[in-house]
């Protein structure tokens, strides 16, 4: 299991403790590993980037108005957190449910 995010974010640290076994993956230093982006595009959408954030508030109208896909590539920092990825799932956001999900 991989865990995707910022290792400044609360909400990652708190799914980390959460998930002892899973492997951390800080965005801002290693990037969004390509495949891994693709498969959470075709899943998540939109959804994916976080419209809420100072990186995104400090993007251009044209820059906003770009595929999912390149604004995640340029900015990984505009991903909602976390991203879990298992072998057989993947999961957005620390929610109850994705606790849930990944507590069974």
């Amino acid at each position: 299991m991989q865990l995707y995010g910022l290792k400044t974010c609360d909400t990652c640290r708190k799914a980390l403790k959460a998930l002892p076994n899973a492997q951390f993956v800080d965005v801002r230093a290693e990037g969004l590993p390509p495949e891994v982006l693709r498969r959470a595009i075709a899943q998540f959408g939109e959804k994916l980037v976080n419209a809420r954030s100072t990186t995104w508030r400090g993007l251009s109208e044209t820059q906003r108005a770009e595929a999912p896909e390149a604004l995640l590539q340029a900015h990984p920092t505009l991903m909602k957190r976390p991203l879990i990825a298992t072998d057989a799932a993947m999961y957005l956001g620390w929610t109850d449910e994705t606790q849930a999900a990944l507590a069974g």
